[in-house]
């Protein structure tokens, strides 16, 4: 079995509690390690991770398989926990970072939230995400808890590599990045530039964004505790997006096999 990793945050430092759960020793997270259900076969694994592959609901899959949908949710989210553990450890070279904020749309909000207001863009109350692309077309996210310096700096150092080119926009909690040795590049966002003209842009990953939230709107909304999951499967969807279909459910039954 491979060591067991927070499914919020994915750190990988773990206490084992005296009721049997994890806890975080990062973000404190509680959780139950999954183990693989062994009412289903390989053939019946393969087929869901097929349709889960097609983006069909948990209800069109147990129809499609023959599966009662109570034994088809558990494999779901054993495939998407699996997920969030294949992510890019470092990047390196030219990179993008940026944040963006995740919610639903404010129509469909509860009355007694609207009556709250909210702001735009820094400062919602929407969840905010965090996240690197390197320009070999790979992304990384988390869910953070602010997009302060003390917290996104960190994750820079942490997932790219010192001496790398890292391209954001003029956010303050990017100022000082230079100094962890890196060289940055900046864009103005509120001037309209988009780019410099020397290759100095964060498109790619304000791409991955839209991508992202086409894919939790088509959902019809995701609850915020559940966002990590879902994050971490749109995340692997795009960076394997140029692989076929055999080759990704290989890849998924790898990791199940490997997993908690």
């Amino acid at each position: 079995m491979g060591k067991i990793s927070c499914p919020k945050c994915r750190f990988k430092k773990v206490y084992v509690l005296s009721n049997g759960k994890r806890k975080c020793s990062q973000c404190k997270y509680e959780f139950t390690p999954h183990r693989l259900p062994l009412y289903l076969t390989r053939d019946q694994w393969k087929e869901i991770i097929r349709w889960f592959l097609l983006e069909q609901s948990s209800l069109n899959i147990s129809l499609r398989t023959r599966i009662e949908r109570k034994r088809v949710l558990r494999p779901l989210t054993l495939i998407r926990t699996s997920l969030t553990k294949d992510v890019p450890e470092i990047f390196s070279g030219t990179v993008e970072v940026d944040e963006t904020y995740l919610g639903g749309q404010w129509k469909n909000k509860r009355k007694s939230v609207r009556d709250q207001g909210s702001k735009r863009g820094r400062g919602t109350k929407k969840q905010p995400v965090f996240g690197i692309l390197c320009r070999n077309g790979t992304v990384w996210a988390e869910v953070v808890h602010d997009v302060g310096a003390e917290t996104l700096q960190p994750l820079i150092s942490k997932k790219v590599s010192t001496g790398s080119v890292v391209c954001s926009d003029i956010w303050k909690a990017y100022t000082g990045i230079a100094s962890r040795g890196y060289v940055h590049r900046l864009v103005n966002h509120g001037e309209k530039q988009y780019s410099d003209g020397k290759g100095n842009h964060i498109n790619g990953l304000e791409g991955f964004w839209g991508y992202l939230k086409r894919k939790l709107v088509s959902k019809g909304g995701i609850r915020r505790e559940k966002l990590p999951l879902y994050l971490g499967e749109y995340e692997w969807r795009y960076n394997h997006r140029n692989e076929n279909d055999n080759i990704k459910v290989k890849r998924i039954i790898n990791l199940l096999e490997h997993a908690v």
